[in-house]
């Protein structure tokens, strides 16, 4: 196993790494819409959704890996109605290329975002 650490993306606030490459994998920590300097990016859930995505994406290149390679996403929403757009930008990044996935409303978020995803990827 092999820590992946990059500046690119905001740091761990806990006790875990921001992913792991293990076995041929890469699994990517929830991710939500932090800058890399730790800012909280509170604007529409579509800025938002492209803040998390723009952190995956560097987690993914530090590893050697790339949206290309996600395997298995897991989408968390504060609000199931925010569905929809979110769909949207998510398809933005994942046009030709489909991963497997799902979708769930959770009750609360870190620091209370609208969003969090994490992915598994191949290297």
């Amino acid at each position: 196993m092999e820590i992946v650490q990059t500046n690119k993306a905001p740091q761990a606030i806990g006790p875990y790494s921001q992913a792991m490459k293990a076995g041929g994998f890469v699994f990517v920590s929830g991710n939500i819409p932090l800058k890399a300097d730790g800012s909280l990016v509170t604007g529409s859930i579509e800025e938002q959704t492209h803040q998390v995505f723009s952190n995956i994406k560097a987690v993914l290149e530090e590893a050697g890996s790339s949206l290309d390679k996600v395997v298995k996403t897991t989408v968390f929403l504060k609000d199931m109605d925010q569905f929809t757009a979110v769909n949207e930008v998510y398809g933005s990044y994942f046009s030709s290329h489909k991963p497997a996935r799902s979708t769930v409303e959770a009750a609360r978020l870190p620091r209370d975002v609208a969003v969090e995803i994490d992915v598994i990827s191949i290297l």
